[in-house]
């Protein structure tokens, strides 16, 4: 697994990331994951569909990543992935989930993925594909 410089005291990290996680459990470990291993700040989460649409309607200028779960506690992470293309139309826009089936990682990126990645399978990729995206950010 590839790992980034430490952040530098004083600038802000590489990436800004607004993560689409209902999972409590998932989503803490994975913030603490990526910002201790990136230089990468989770700025905003939220669990459900609506939620989602909401902040990056307010907000999404300000993050240039977006990781998003298909299954949420209401709504879908399809549906997040369609409005992130309209409403962040300069954050890449990663998935993140268990049913990486061949359909769903078309699906997906017929809505404007860059990426999909397995949670089961697929963490330590997510991780080196963050730390590329960072590098390419910060040159």
């Amino acid at each position: 697994m590839s790992t980034s410089a430490p952040r530098t005291p004083g600038l802000p990290p590489a990436l800004s990331c607004f993560l689409v996680e209902d999972s409590t459990l998932i989503r803490t470990n994975l913030i603490a994951t990526m910002e201790e291993m990136l230089p990468l700040e989770v700025i905003a989460w939220a669990d459900d569909e609506a939620g989602a649409v909401r902040w990056m309607s307010e907000h999404g200028a300000r993050c240039n990543l977006i990781i998003i779960d298909i299954f949420l506690k209401a709504g879908n992470g399809l549906e997040v992935l369609s409005h992130a293309g309209m409403l962040c139309p300069q954050a890449r826009r990663v998935v993140l989930t268990n049913y990486a089936t061949v359909e769903i990682r078309s699906r997906c990126a017929g809505l404007g993925a860059h990426r999909l990645f397995d949670k089961s399978a697929e963490l330590e990729e997510l991780i080196d594909y963050c730390a590329q995206l960072a590098a390419e950010l910060s040159a």
